[in-house]
């Protein structure tokens, strides 16, 4: 089959696109911008926006040649360019008319297990199901409950593997006595497949859960043996203490760490039994069991190095966002008359040396409250390494004897230069 793939290079998008390909289908990644993933050489990349391509006539010409049409695009919080409204309603309701009107009828969406009320992520993508399900289409809703996989994480599950790590403790709401249902991101790649290799498996809606039902201290206990961490103690965290944490990582954050997931946990994220009848018997689906799924895949040191890193990071960003604020307001602070010492050894006077001062002072404040933003964080981290290095090497070659001074002023700037090096190719997360 000739398959188009919306947000084929997402967590699960990816999972999906190479299982479409290993079982021969000829992908087609509508993607925004169109960029090839090296991940997938060879592949179609088709330039799509799911934030503006909102009208049947945009996904029209995209639609030449293609048998069949899975939407996995979606978005866990709204940005000021991506709606929930737009991503998860309107652009797939476009996409699934002119699916209509370009007579393809099998078309498989990938939802999201939950009840509405546990926030606008997922109303918003039940509401689309809703959508899809009014179509004169053959149409496929999978609603999967957490995904995971051994060889990869992101978003809330990079978090609960980064929970999974913590040295001798598991910080846990309510003590982790919600209950999941895991299902392995291979196993709903799989569903698809099977799905497009079964007709009859239409009009439906299915939660996509794994064969056991867990708490979260057992899943994440499962993690922790699996990272080569020992045993550990749960701790368990006031209800109003994880509610203002969550609050918090909403309004201030931009990870999966906010309202929507709580509620979640809180409700619990499965579906029973029935569910799990029911794909077997749909889709031919047996889900493997978490246990088996780890035990298919060591761990290696990177799963470490990333579950153990993924609370750090953040901590070492707003500890060089602090040092940079802090060394724009000394900049601007600093008299003009300690800097009567300097300019007797450089060609530059006092008044050169304070508007210098000025200067790189008020770059050091734009830079570092950009820092604890999120637009460009790359390009701010970028030129802060540049100007640091600049710095470091401007100061060296004025005054080399800065070197030897006894609290190693200068030096320090070495292993700064190495974290901003670090936040930047760790930047991504995905």
């Amino acid at each position: 089959m000739r398959v188009l793939v919306t947000g084929a290079y997402g967590f699960i998008g990816a999972h999906i696109t190479a299982a479409l390909l290993a079982a021969g289908h000829e992908v087609t990644c509508a993607v925004r911008g169109a960029r090839l993933d090296t991940r997938f050489p060879g592949i179609r990349a088709l330039a799509c926006d799911m934030a503006r391509d909102i009208h049947p006539a945009d996904w029209r010409p995209r639609l030449a040649g293609i048998d069949a049409v899975i939407n996995a695009a979606g978005i866990l919080r709204e940005t000021r360019s991506d709606s929930f409204a737009a991503v998860h309603e309107a652009a797939p309701l476009a996409l699934w008319q002119a699916c209509v009107e370009a007579g393809i009828r099998r078309v498989i969406q990938i939802s999201a297990l939950g009840d509405p009320a546990d926030g606008a992520f997922i109303a918003s993508k039940h509401r689309g199901d809703a959508a899809l399900a009014a179509l004169d289409l053959d149409w496929l809703v999978l609603r999967p409950s957490l995904v995971y996989s051994a060889r990869g994480a992101y978003g809330g599950t990079s978090l609960l593997r980064a929970l999974a790590a913590l040295p001798g403790v598991l910080v846990l709401p309510a003590g982790g006595r919600q209950r999941l249902q895991p299902i392995a991101a291979e196993d709903v790649a799989l569903a698809v497949t099977q799905a497009l290799a079964r007709p009859a498996a239409a009009r439906e809606t299915l939660a996509l859960v794994g064969p056991e039902t867990l708490t979260l201290t057992a899943y994440l206990m499962a993690w922790r043996r699996w990272l080569g961490y020992g045993r550990a103690r749960v701790l368990g965290v006031p209800r109003a203490l994880t509610r203002l944490v969550a609050w918090c990582g909403e309004k201030f954050g931009s990870g999966p760490l906010g309202q929507t997931m709580l509620r979640m946990l809180e409700r619990g994220n499965h579906a029973g039994a029935e569910a799990c009848a029911r794909q077997q018997a749909v889709l031919g689906l047996a889900p493997r069991p978490l246990a088996r799924v780890l035990a298919e895949t060591p761990s290696a040191v990177q799963d470490r190095w990333h579950a153990r890193l993924y609370f750090w990071l953040p901590a070492l960003r707003l500890g060089i966002a602090a040092l940079w604020l802090i060394s724009g307001l000394t900049g601007w602070l600093v008299p003009r008359e300690a800097l009567q010492p300097l300019a007797a050894t450089t060609p530059f006077d006092t008044a050169t040396l304070l508007l210098a001062a000025r200067a790189t002072a008020t770059l050091d404040l734009v830079l570092g409250v950009l820092c604890l933003g999120r637009w460009q964080r790359p390009r701010v981290l970028g030129l802060m390494l540049v100007m640091l290095l600049g710095y470091t090497l401007g100061v060296a070659l004025l005054w080399p004897a800065l070197w030897l001074e006894p609290f190693g002023g200068l030096a320090k700037n070495l292993p700064l230069l190495a974290a901003l090096a670090i936040l930047i190719v760790t930047d991504e997360r995905r």
